[in-house]
């Protein structure tokens, strides 16, 4: 069963979600946040990428998910989100696991039904898909969820590779 670790981006808190996917089995393994704390913003870069290499090491994640900046009015805002991105994804690739990249509208989709869920939407549904006790946090419950978006994305690939297989082999 492929291991999923999702991760939700933030330049002072950073999400993370890691699930199992096989078909329609999905289990919850952890998740959690990465507190960011640093006078500097390339301090606080280390500590994003020293908390995504911890849990790449204690999960052995198969895939990582990674949410798509955002861009809003605040342009130094969104550069700093960029930049947590971007160290997050240098972790990942370091770590020698393929990346997937999901837009945030990607992500409410596959989850809620609806591009434009609020974030208690999105907790309530993670909660429910999961079969947690309660909500998980907000930057976890967002992790989660990017998590299962791809895990939803990536069973979809392999039900339309099978249907193209079956059709080749079908015109033989």
């Amino acid at each position: 069963m492929p291991r999923i670790l999702g991760i939700d981006p933030g330049s002072r808190i950073t999400g993370f979600g890691v699930i199992d996917s096989e078909g329609a089995t999905t289990t919850y393994v952890a998740s959690g946040c990465v507190r960011i704390k640093g006078e500097t913003l390339p301090d606080r870069l280390k500590v994003i990428y020293d908390g995504i290499t911890d849990i790449v090491g204690i999960h052995h994640p198969d895939e990582i998910a990674v949410e798509q900046v955002f861009v809003s009015r605040n342009a130094a805002s969104a550069l700093k989100l960029g930049q947590a991105r971007g160290v997050a994804v240098v972790a990942a690739v370091k770590a020698a696991v393929p990346v997937f990249e999901y837009t945030p509208a990607q992500v409410k989709q596959a989850v809620t039904g609806q591009g434009a869920a609020g974030k208690e939407q999105i907790q309530h549904m993670v909660r429910l898909l999961l079969n947690l006790p309660g909500a998980p946090p907000q930057d976890a419950a967002d992790a989660l969820a990017v998590a299962l978006c791809h895990g939803h994305t990536r069973q979809t690939l392999v039900r339309l590779a099978g249907a193209q297989a079956r059709g080749r082999a079908g015109r033989r």
